[in-house]
């Protein structure tokens, strides 16, 4: 999920560079929305992976 992040990261700062403003306001936005996301779950696989280690 973090390599669809850094595509669509990436996709956004060309298409600033060519100058395509809504295709690099669309792209920056996935980006960002993936990026919290594997932000949120990698966190909770933080949590839940010490629970499931200290229970056993």
């Amino acid at each position: 999920m973090f390599k669809w992040a850094v595509v669509f990261f990436i996709l956004a700062v060309i298409s600033g560079i060519f100058g395509f403003g809504l295709i690099a306001t669309v792209s920056f936005g996935i980006a960002r929305i993936l990026f919290y996301i594997f932000l949120v779950l990698f966190v909770l696989s933080l949590l839940f992976g010490k629970r499931l280690f200290r229970s056993t």
